[in-house]
């Protein structure tokens, strides 16, 4: 039988915005979403600068009639053609994120946006509702929620193996702003980064906190229902934030700590999870993406491998190269892309989807919910409720 993307007959197209030459989150996306054949990337705007926008298409191999100025050309020349972009990928600095997101759902096209979502949860939830009444798909680069093992874990989860879930333990610890970034010489990045207007309520959820909570809920299948947080700076004097660490009570009972910082000296893009229930737990771990740790009660610990013939068949869809070879974040990028890609092929095509498992848009709006909770229980020194998603049960 034909696949979907056979019976479609034809890649979709795809315009980026950010992610010029020389910015690695371009060449992450580009790549990720080209790389199963489902996109074509088509169209562009590669900088806020209109003249360097318009070089870096032509020099990353786009038409240059392409190339677009700014945003809203790309929506109005792309719309105009017959051939024209039918999703975006968003990859600029944070402040962006909710008024480019807002125009291309407006414009009918599907989204794939980088993290974080939007600044607060009010402009979350407004997406939600965009999407929802333009009928357009909206995921998120959550890739390590993409991973063929942690993929494996959600579903060891909701097929009970674990039993009902009792404790989740996820963390992320980076070394990016482990010294005094603010002191070094004018950059563009550090510029917004260090601008809490631009860069969100808090760096460090924005940064590498979302990716911590969306994988820890969705690898058990439950929100966050309230925290108890420390959120501040381990480097003193810094005006944002780099450390945030909380209690976490999910939906149905199980408890669990969160903690993340981009200031531990030494450490690097590591984030780790681990979820015990009745029967048992799982461990995970960006260092071995490739490997799930399980450990039954009574039994011994086994390592499951991606790759290995005997994990289901749709686990295995999501590695491309036999077990042993490395494959890491371009590839779980690349699965996001590819479930909203026949999505859609299917949508068209009046077909019955999937159901959904990349990270849409009202799972990003409970990660903005969740930051805000953070930060309401560190300034009343009490747990904080983590606000609900309109809508959301069933979604």
């Amino acid at each position: 039988m034909a696949t979907i993307r056979e019976r479609f007959g034809r890649p979709l197209r795809l315009a980026v915005i950010g992610g010029g030459p020389g910015a690695w989150i371009g060449t992450m996306h580009r790549g990720a979403a080209e790389m199963d054949g489902n996109w074509r990337v088509v169209a562009g705007v590669f900088s806020s600068d209109p003249a360097r926008s318009r070089a870096a298409g032509a020099g990353l191999g786009l038409d240059a009639s392409r190339s677009y100025g700014d945003l809203a050309e790309l929506l109005a020349r792309e719309r105009a053609r017959d051939d024209g972009a039918e999703a975006v990928a968003i990859m600029t600095p944070n402040d962006t994120h909710y008024p480019y997101a807002a125009a291309a759902l407006d414009a009918g096209l599907d989204v794939v946006c980088d993290k974080p979502v939007t600044h607060d949860f009010a402009q979350a939830c407004d997406l939600v509702q965009r999407a929802r009444g333009q009928q357009r798909l909206f995921a998120l680069a959550h890739g390590y929620s993409a991973y063929p093992m942690t993929r494996y874990a959600r579903q060891l989860v909701r097929d009970g193996v674990l039993g009902p879930i009792r404790l989740v333990q996820v963390e992320y610890i980076q070394s990016g702003m482990a010294t005094r970034v603010e002191d070094g010489p004018p950059s563009r990045r550090f510029d917004w980064l260090l601008d809490s207007q631009r860069s969100g309520q808090a760096l460090v959820m924005g940064a590498i906190g979302c990716h911590a909570q969306h994988l820890a809920c969705s690898t058990i299948g439950a929100n966050v229902q309230r925290v108890s947080a420390d959120v501040g700076a381990l480097v003193p004097g810094r005006k944002v934030v780099d450390y945030v660490s909380a209690l976490v009570h999910f939906d149905g009972g199980a408890r669990g700590t969160f903690t993340v910082t981009q200031a531990a000296a030494g450490g690097e893009n590591d984030i780790r999870l681990r979820v015990c229930g009745e029967k048992g737990m799982l461990e995970w771990s960006h260092r071995d993406a490739s490997y799930l740790r399980i450990a039954m009660l009574g039994g011994s610990a086994r390592t499951v491998g991606r790759g290995d013939t005997d994990l289901p068949a749709h686990i295995l869809a999501l590695g491309r190269s036999p077990r042993g070879h490395p494959e890491g974040l371009r590839e779980a990028f690349a699965n996001i892309y590819s479930e909203v890609a026949i999505e859609r092929m299917a949508l068209s095509l009046g077909e019955v989807p999937e159901p959904t498992l990349y990270p849409t848009i009202t799972e990003g709006a409970h990660t903005m919910a969740f930051i805000e909770a953070c930060l309401a229980s560190q300034q009343s020194g009490s747990w904080a409720d983590v606000a609900q998603v309109p809508g959301a049960i069933g979604d």
